[in-house]
């Protein structure tokens, strides 16, 4: 979405660079100047890159990502695109009525019993498990199954695993039978989705920083999810073909 905007806003041959595998690579990738761009969360920018405690409040975890940022890095965050891709922990819908529950804290006493599956990041990260069973006193029965995340859900659905550690914007949460069991404790910080942006490149481009900003706060919890199940759902849609046409719909293109 970014690239298309890009290149319709200021001309410039935009390149694609996929398969970064994750917040590390990416970041590393943009201090060498490998890439000028990409799309990062508040909270994981705060936690996995800074170091920095976890915290709750969104504009207060914005601006201290936008110092640090910019002061070790010499990188911009510019404004949010809108929505917030917090970590769900899910299970089944039908095990969630079985049990009455609906909030990690009541899902404590039955978790011993529970097969988890995670990715590697959610495993390893400080914002992920190890402070997430710290803050719930919530452990399983053995050490969760590290997974490749498009295979978590099927592992749910198939009852290999009876928990699982996803993104409050995954499509599948919308079309499959699946609870998100509420963070009640309010242990996750915010996600906020924010461009980020090299210095260097914004000041041989100052266009860039205008054409990013059109985009401020103009895709919703909701939309993100509708497009990613657009992608992976049964239709399996190319991803280009859905950010055009989101743009199209916005005006934005």
């Amino acid at each position: 979405m970014l690239a298309q905007h890009l290149e319709a806003r200021t001309h410039l041959n935009i390149e694609r660079r996929f398969f970064l595998v994750g917040t590390y690579i990416c970041q590393q990738a943009l201090l060498a100047g490998r890439i000028d761009t990409y799309v990062e969360y508040t909270g994981t920018a705060l936690t996995a890159i800074l170091k920095e405690p976890v915290a709750s409040d969104p504009a207060t975890v914005l601006e201290r990502v936008r110092e640090e940022y910019s002061r070790r890095f010499n990188l911009d965050v510019l404004p949010p695109l809108g929505f917030n891709n917090t970590f769900a922990m899910v299970i089944r819908g039908e095990d969630a009525r079985r049990l009455g529950i609906h909030t990690l804290s009541e899902a404590v006493p039955f978790a011993p019993r529970w097969r988890a599956g995670f990715g590697y990041e959610f495993s390893a990260r400080p914002d992920g498990y190890p402070g997430l069973a710290a803050k719930y006193g919530l452990h399983f029965a053995g050490d969760p199954t590290i997974m490749d995340l498009g295979l978590m859900y099927r592992a749910l659905l198939g009852k290999q695993v009876d928990i699982v550690a996803g993104n409050s914007t995954d499509g599948i949460l919308a079309a499959r039978d699946f609870t998100v069991l509420e963070d009640n404790l309010h242990y996750f910080p915010p996600y906020e989705a924010v461009p980020i942006v090299r210095d260097q490149t914004l000041e041989r481009h100052p266009e860039v920083r205008a054409a990013i900003a059109q985009l401020a706060g103009k895709i919703s919890d909701a939309e993100m999810q509708k497009m990613n199940f657009a992608v992976e759902g049964d239709s399996h849609q190319d991803i280009a073909t859905v950010a055009r046409t989101f743009l199209h719909d916005k005006g934005l293109d």
